[in-house]
């Protein structure tokens, strides 16, 4: 009896980790729709910045309702570092990376960040890498290859866009492992709150931009811009952050292949972009190199969940379900040259 009321709790902390991360990707890949419309009508950095502002927003009222107060002091250099490499500085070099090469370079390259990530957790955060998180990021990478093909169209791919991109990769990583330890001390609502705040200050040089592109946007781009803000940057950084709190930063990491697969459904769904034989089975790959390297083996499964609630969480157990993704790191089919930034 006691073990099952030990078994019950934890389960239902599987179920609210595992359904967060769950939002987190559903949202996050539903930003490409957006950031097509957005992209056409705002420049880079007027457009993280619009993002990050109105993220900021959303998450400021939802704090101050929630009266969670200041993240702890330790928590601050985490949050510090997250917020300008990866609400900062990483929204603005994709924007930018995207509109020198074409999508499927763009997608290529910053799908290089998990496999970042589980080496920056490895080094900084003791993360283990089991054999079977190393041979589902193998698959799911070359899934992520295969859709990168599939969608490159005749794009070209200038230096400029592949660093940026690659710099884009990096900043991603490092913002993710600089958030892990920030999350130990502070809540998911408070280190995405004030991450987003830090970005959007570095952003704020794009203020006058941001205010010419708005006064000669249509609704529809500008509402695009909104909706990013709101719900890919505010609620889906949060549910991550809740996800991320509760697993290693290398099998959230992981997780992220899972975004070329619904991009592709979500593209075929809403914008009629049938998919083609090769990016429908890159897209199957890098959904079966999440549920590989989400899964553990069954004497792992059947045991109790590990005291620091970092190994048996629901993220975790959340295998075959594409449960974390980067946002806005691949991009979505598109007829002609499109602009996706």
């Amino acid at each position: 009896m006691a073990e099952n009321s030990r078994v019950r709790p934890a389960r239902r902390a599987e179920l609210l980790a595992g359904g967060a991360a769950l939002v987190t990707v559903v949202l996050w890949a539903s930003a490409f729709v957006s950031i097509r419309s957005a992209g056409q009508a705002y420049s880079p950095g007027a457009l993280a910045l619009g993002r990050l502002a109105s993220g900021a927003v959303a998450l400021g009222l939802i704090w101050a309702v929630r009266r969670e107060g200041l993240p702890p002091r330790t928590a601050w250099r985490g949050i510090a570092v997250s917020g300008a490499l990866w609400f900062g500085f990483y929204m603005v070099a994709l924007n930018w990376g995207e509109q020198q090469v074409d999508a499927g370079t763009a997608a290529l390259v910053v799908n290089i960040g998990p496999l970042l990530i589980a080496l920056l957790g490895a080094r900084l955060l003791g993360d283990p890498m089991p054999p079977r998180l190393l041979a589902g990021m193998a698959v799911s990478f070359a899934g992520a290859v295969a859709v990168g093909l599939s969608m490159s169209g005749e794009g070209g791919a200038s230096v400029l866009g592949v660093v940026l991109c690659v710099l884009a990769a990096v900043a991603y990583a490092g913002g993710v492992v600089a958030q892990k330890p920030a999350l130990g001390s502070a809540s998911a609502l408070q280190v995405t709150t004030f991450g987003c705040l830090v970005g959007a200050v570095l952003c704020l040089p794009f203020a006058g931009q941001l205010v010419r592109d708005a006064a000669d946007a249509p609704l529809s781009a500008t509402l695009n811009m909104v909706y990013l803000g709101v719900f890919p940057t505010a609620l889906a950084f949060t549910t991550w952050a809740y996800a991320l709190s509760r697993t290693t930063a290398s099998r959230m990491g992981a997780t992220t292949y899972a975004v070329p697969a619904l991009v592709v459904l979500m593209s075929w769904l809403a914008l009629g972009e049938v998919p083609g034989p090769l990016t429908l089975a890159g897209g199957a790959l890098c959904l079966a190199g999440v549920a590989v390297s989400r899964s553990r083996p069954r004497a792992a499964a059947d045991a109790p969940d590990a005291a620091d609630g970092t190994e048996a969480t629901g993220a975790d157990a959340a295998a075959g379900v594409a449960v974390a993704v980067a946002p806005d790191t691949v991009a979505e089919p598109r007829p002609e040259r499109d602009q996706t930034a």
